[in-house]
């Protein structure tokens, strides 16, 4: 590394992705700095554990000293992506920056906003909607500061994630989260698109190849995931994992935009509509073709580890 330092620093490791990029990590050895904002972080052994605040620029060089690689896993409520997001990615590049540190952010694909086709690393930020332009606005900033040669950027990108630790996303609570306490598995739009899907773990070892290979610096990439499927299919592979009848129900548009009435979060969801109405179908080739397979984890075994962890969660 070009620090000297052997250091990966994962902000935002109390969340989903970074707690998953923090375990890829340790299972490579490498040595690991967990930052998260709030205490009581559980983290492997022999991982160091700083409680930070990076939404400010004292914090995040605070946090970024002494390393490497700092993988930036944090984010705000979805609530509070247009107020809050750009400011906190701007204090972690700089904090990165102090450190002489590579920066990987874990992105996902709203900046193109409406695709008809399956989405390429090439394709134009046409989003028009607030969190679409947030995210493409935090793209080209980073890249733009790759470029002036302020630190290397690299940015990892995958759809919609499941896995263990996966409460918040469009399928956790509300989906495996219901199924695991005999509830009704409430999906987020038609049944029969087909939907690209990255699997926690799967997108973590994504995000440190990333960090560890140079050829990935300046661009974005797309993490490999299992093939699309549609909302039938997901739901019966995870009703066949449970051992029982599906018990499902698909939330359409009219039910969303009524919840939407008293849950921001769901009204939030009318913005991204269109990743549920039609295919949303991710290309990962570049990657592929760059670094070689990095084979995903097929969705039966997913799901299955997805459903123990849920299980435990609710126990």
């Amino acid at each position: 590394m070009s620090t000297g330092s052997d250091l990966h620093v994962v902000l935002g490791a109390g969340g989903a992705v970074g707690a998953t990029v923090v375990d890829e990590l340790v299972s490579r050895g490498r040595r690991v700095r967990a930052v998260n904002r709030s205490s009581g972080l559980t983290v492997p052994e022999g991982v160091e554990v700083r409680r930070g605040d990076v939404t400010t620029t004292e914090g995040a060089t605070a946090a970024c000293a002494g390393a490497a690689v700092v993988y930036h896993c944090a984010a705000p409520a979805y609530t509070r992506w247009t107020s809050e997001f750009p400011a906190l990615t701007d204090a972690i590049r700089a904090g990165a920056a102090a450190a002489g540190a590579k920066l990987v952010f874990a992105d996902n694909l709203y900046m193109y906003g409406p695709v008809s086709a399956p989405m390429t690393e090439d394709m134009p930020y046409a989003a028009d909607f607030p969190k679409g332009r947030v995210r493409a606005a935090m793209a080209r900033s980073l890249s733009a500061a790759h470029e002036a040669g302020e630190l290397r950027v690299a940015i990892g990108r995958a759809s919609d994630y499941y896995g263990p630790r996966g409460v918040n996303s469009v399928v956790g609570e509300t989906v495996f989260g219901a199924a695991v306490q005999g509830k009704v598995a409430r999906w987020v739009g038609p049944l029969d698109q087909p939907h690209s899907f990255g699997y926690l773990p799967d997108f973590a070892k994504g995000l440190v190849v990333l960090g560890e290979d140079s050829r990935a610096d300046g661009h974005a990439w797309h993490i490999p995931a299992a093939e699309p499927v549609t909302g039938r299919q997901f739901l019966d592979l995870l009703f066949a994992e449970l051992g029982r009848p599906n018990k499902s129900a698909a939330v359409g548009r009219t039910l969303q935009r009524v919840l939407g009435l008293v849950n921001p979060t769901v009204r939030a969801l009318g913005e991204t509509w269109y990743q549920r109405d039609r295919p949303f179908v991710v290309d990962t080739g570049r990657f592929t073709e760059t670094f070689g397979p990095l084979p995903p984890t097929a969705h039966a075994e997913a799901i299955a580890a997805t459903v123990a962890w849920f299980r435990s969660a609710h126990a």
